[in-house]
């Protein structure tokens, strides 16, 4: 099984009004192919920290982050930013779809950065990453057309249309009612299932349950880190919910 992630006693500062603030102080883990992984803690706990250098939008201050055998901390922005357009598949609370397109112009979005498809290319690509997610019907709606979860389905569809080794995803069910947020559960288990990474951010306990491990961040250093004998499935909850009339 390949490493996809490996953090080596990161650690991040940042300077407030002349003190210096330790967000991240010494965390370790390594995380393989084909796990569902949650990292959880409270606000202050520094998950959004981590998140930013997982994602590769911050670099540490000191230790080494390695992502798909990549030493991103040698990177250069560029380098950065092609790594994370190729490697990793983005899930956001607020969905962050442009508003006035179509559910397949977001999907085709991470692709137009790669001049190896065409236009027929990103178009098919696209269409097969929404039908994945069960979009079919939706593939020419406008995402101001569609219901919180339906855009929440797009914003997944996007994350996987360009194959990436790794979903990281950030409160994706944060902004949900209770049915929706199983029935993105249950998606997600299924790519689990089907062989993704997933790395799902949250300072909700109660995802941990459906998640194969679970990376718990208090004051910028890992707490605990275990992993789930006992997941539950998002799909048996689902249908034990009442449905919406």
């Amino acid at each position: 099984m390949s490493e996809i992630i490996r953090v080596e006693n990161i650690e991040r500062n940042f300077l407030v009004g002349g003190e210096t603030v330790r967000a991240l102080r010494g965390v370790s883990f390594t995380i393989n192919e084909g796990e569902f992984v949650t990292i959880m803690g409270q606000s202050g706990s520094g998950k959004s920290t981590l998140l930013n250098i997982l994602g590769c939008l911050d670099t540490p201050s000191a230790g080494e982050y390695y992502l798909d055998g990549n030493d991103v901390k040698k990177m250069n922005r560029d380098a950065r930013a092609i790594l994370r357009n190729r490697k990793i598949g983005f899930v956001f609370q607020n969905y962050n779809l442009l508003s006035k397109t179509t559910a397949l112009e977001n999907v085709e979005l991470p692709l137009m950065y790669n001049s190896a498809y065409s236009k027929k290319d990103r178009e098919e690509k696209s269409r097969q990453a929404l039908i994945r997610v069960g979009l079919e019907s939706r593939i020419n709606h406008k995402s101001n057309q569609m219901s919180g979860g339906q855009q929440q389905r797009v914003a997944i569809a996007r994350a996987l249309v360009n194959a990436p080794v790794m979903i990281l995803a950030d409160e994706a069910t944060g902004n949900l009612d209770t049915r929706t947020s199983f029935e993105i559960l249950t998606l997600f288990q299924e790519l689990h299932k089907n062989g993704s990474t997933i790395v799902f951010v949250t300072h909700n306990p109660e995802i941990s349950q459906y998640c194969s491990r679970n990376i718990v961040l208090k004051d910028g250093k890992v707490i605990e880190d275990t992993y789930n004998s006992n997941i539950k499935d998002a799909a048996t909850v689902l249908a034990s919910l009442p449905k919406e009339d």
